[in-house]
């Protein structure tokens, strides 16, 4: 099947088309991504805009500007700028223990003793919490614990409890760990809130923003992408339920979860949404906060928070509130200057925001793990900066 004409508009930047397509095509020609739509914006204007490839091969749909994906991972940073904006309007602070909104929530020390889990360790992944896919054998596993892209129809409440039935890896704010730290900070929202995380994103974060397509649900499942993994000759179409090796580990993922109403809204990788609406929320960072955020604050976010552990974990790159910020460009060989956000999602995106040259790129793909971790994303990267 060849592939449908790709969308380019508002490619105003020569200097950015060349490389940045050469990327894309490269990634397209030899089977490493189904589709993708890449972004980016310099200055507040918009520089590049790329839709290619297929939305769904099977069916033969295009991708197109306006293709909704599962976030995953892009989740967090949307779920952590409405937490903020609770700490902003003072219903909730920094330090504040999290039992105060879940006063069942008592994970404890591998030793049996009792830990204080505050807010602040939610948000940099420093409370000594994991993910299933980091040990796949360990006790998240053998007690059940969803890592919230899989599992369809568990409840927050039985995930909590599973969570907490399980030993912290390290006291809060001894260590740094990628974890299901943003699922419960989902819990708190939703209690501070007395109402569904989705409603409360919405009121938070999409809403000020007049975003209407990303929400812990598919507006218009025609325009929803179908999700893909890494697979010879060529990507291979997950099914009901796809298991996928990464780090130490495997992420399970059940593409219809989104579908499921009796599935809890993960805060960490539960949303679907398009390409758009993510850059118009990190372009909104990037420029102070707008309607969202003080400058105060995002500066803050912006800072790293977790006191240097990540760095101890992948050196030069410390994590803020919501991303992991670039410390030493060097040490993390990455082109991007000190000072800027890069996270990403496992359903197979990536994006960037560097304050120093303002610019913000935003890369949904629908093949995973390519689009997250891969080549593409490495050479995404390198062209863009290339062009600078």
């Amino acid at each position: 099947m060849s592939l449908p004409p790709d969308i380019k508009i508002d490619n105003a930047a020569v200097s950015f088309g060349a490389g940045v397509d050469k990327a894309i095509d490269a990634a397209l020609a030899d089977k490493r991504l189904v589709g993708a739509v890449v972004l980016i914006m310099q200055d507040g204007k918009p520089v590049y805009r790329r839709a290619a490839g297929l939305a769904d091969r099977e069916a033969g749909l295009a991708m197109t500007e306006d293709t909704i994906f599962r976030l995953a991972s892009v989740t967090k940073p949307i779920v952590t700028i409405a937490a903020m904006r609770l700490v902003e309007q003072g219903r909730m602070g920094l330090d504040d223990p999290i039992t105060r909104w879940l006063p069942d929530f008592r994970p404890r020390l591998a030793d049996g003793g009792e830990a204080v889990i505050r807010l602040r360790h939610l948000l940099t992944h420093t409370a000594g919490l994991s993910y299933c896919f980091i040990d796949e054998d360990g006790p998240y596993t053998r007690a059940g614990v969803s890592d919230g892209i899989g599992e369809p129809g568990m409840a927050l409440a039985e995930n909590l409890k599973r969570i907490a039935s399980a030993p912290l890896r390290f006291a809060p704010g001894e260590g740094w760990c990628y974890s299901l730290a943003i699922d419960v900070l989902g819990g708190v929202i939703e209690q501070e809130m007395a109402m569904s995380l989705d409603d409360a994103v919405a009121e938070l974060v999409t809403g000020p923003l007049g975003l209407t397509d990303t929400a812990f649900s598919v507006r218009d499942r025609k325009r929803l992408a179908a999700a893909y993994f890494n697979a010879s000759p060529e990507p291979e179409r997950m099914g009901q339920e796809a298991v996928i090796p990464a780090l130490t580990g495997s992420v399970r993922f059940a593409p219809d979860r989104i579908f499921d109403p009796s599935s809890y809204h993960s805060g960490g990788a539960g949303m679907a949404g398009t390409a758009d609406d993510i850059l118009r929320i990190l372009e909104t960072i990037r420029q102070g906060g707008g309607a969202l955020l003080s400058e105060e604050t995002v500066a803050t976010m912006m800072t790293d928070q977790a006191s240097g552990l990540r760095q101890q974990v992948e050196p030069g790159s410390g994590f803020g509130f919501g991303w992991a910020v670039v410390t030493d460009p060097d040490a993390a060989q990455v082109p991007l200057s000190r000072g800027s956000l890069q996270w990403g999602g496992v359903y197979g995106h990536s994006w960037f925001v560097d304050p120093t040259k303002k610019l913000t790129v935003v890369a949904l793909t629908n093949t995973a793990l390519e689009g997250m971790w891969g080549r593409f994303t490495v050479d995404l990267k390198q062209a863009i900066y290339a062009a600078l």
